[in-house]
This record gives structure tokens, sequence and C-alpha cells, in this order.
């Protein structure tokens, strides 16, 4: 990996959903500007604020596609993770920052 880029693994499924109550949504179903996680497999050299195992939260729809061995991976630059979900944990911090 390259100076800031951060490659990941996409969370989930894109088929059918549930909502917390129940409810099924088709894959069909049109939503709006949604986010998404993914764990990071590589980061580049100069990637400060993440490492590999982390989940990230980024926009689907601002990515690229790459293929490697036969996986699909997404590659990033570092300024498009809107949050990292981290389990490194000190004092004081709830493990989720934005």
């Amino acid at each position: 990996m390259l100076h800031d880029r951060v490659l990941v693994s996409q969370d989930g499924e894109e088929g059918e959903r549930r909502s917390s109550a129940g409810i099924v949504i088709p894959a069909t179903a049109a939503m709006g500007r949604r986010l998404a996680w993914a764990r990071v497999v590589a980061v580049g050299a100069n990637v400060r604020t993440v490492e590999v195992g982390d989940r990230v939260l980024f926009d689907p729809e601002d990515k690229a596609e790459v293929e490697v061995r036969s996986e699909t991976y997404v590659l990033l630059r570092e300024r498009d993770l809107h949050a990292v979900a981290s389990e490194r944990l000190t004092d004081g911090q709830t493990g989720l920052y934005l």
C-alpha cells in the first residue's frame, strides 16, 4: 500500500435486510445516501489513524474496487473515512471516534 491509502473488506450482504422492528427491506428498495462499515485489511505508510483490523465507516458511492486473489476489496484514501471503531482503548475513550 502506498501513501495514505487504506484497503478494506466490506461488511455485510447486499441482499435483504431487516429493520429493528422486524420488517424485511428488499435489496431493490431505494435508499438515501447511506454509509457502510468495512474492516481494514492493509494500510499505507502515511496512514496515522487506523490499523489493520479496525472497522471504518465510509461512503460506498466514492469507492474504487480491486480484486486480489479472487477477493474483492475497496481502496480508499484515509481522508475519505468518516469514523473508526477501534478496539484499542485507553482510559476514558469510548472506542468510536470521528
